[in-house]
């Protein structure tokens, strides 16, 4: 963690602010909009773009994955603003959590693939572009989804410790821990080599 500057109630409000930001679930409000199967009910049930494209639209599974990494990014570059690198970083990893737990569905959530690549992108922008880099070789390699997101986010810390940002590595090991924890399920498919690759179903 960077220097705690702020107070501690501003890092609270920026950690619920950050929080109900990840909670909106663009996948599920997407298709809605656009008319299309509840990603609930198809798949893996997630609300994630990766089972969005699921639903047949491509258009809806991009727009998934974009909004899912702005809210994210949001979060960051708000509380950075406002209050600095202290609540930019707890805000970050509140809306990584939101996205995995919102409020608005009972706290079933995605897995936070996309939201975790925007906040890297707003926190620390060349890891974010090196965690994107190799979430892309991930999945163009294996096509299997769950595997660069898992290999992207495992690297993270890694890059930022490379870069010498030492005072990112908790926030970023947090939100690793947890992607791997709603990743488990692939985890178990991916060892039994049932993994369903991209444009397939689980």
């Amino acid at each position: 963690m960077p220097a705690i500057d702020s107070a501690p109630l501003i890092l609270v409000l920026w950690a619920c602010i950050g929080y109900l930001l990840g909670s909106v679930p663009f996948g599920l409000v997407i298709t809605r909009a656009m008319g299309l199967t509840d990603p609930r009910t198809i798949g893996s049930g997630n609300i994630g773009a990766t089972n969005v494209l699921r639903t047949g639209s491509k258009l809806a599974g991009a727009s998934t994955l974009i909004l899912d990494a702005v809210k994210g990014a949001v979060a960051v570059l708000l509380a950075r603003f406002a209050a600095g690198d202290d609540s930019a970083q707890i805000a970050g990893l509140a809306a990584f959590i939101g996205h995995c737990y919102p409020v608005w569905l009972r706290f079933v959530g995605g897995k936070g693939v996309a939201t975790f690549l925007g906040v890297m992108l707003a926190m620390i922008w060349p890891v974010g572009l090196l965690t994107c880099a190799t979430w892309i070789a991930g999945v163009a390699l294996t096509r299997v989804s769950s595997v660069g997101a898992l290999t992207a986010a495992i690297l993270s810390a890694g890059w930022a410790m490379l870069i010498g940002r030492f005072d990112a590595v908790l926030v970023i090991v947090l939100m690793t821990l947890l992607m791997i924890w709603r990743h488990r399920q692939n985890i178990a498919r991916l060892r039994a080599g049932t993994e369903p690759r991209l444009g397939e179903r689980p």
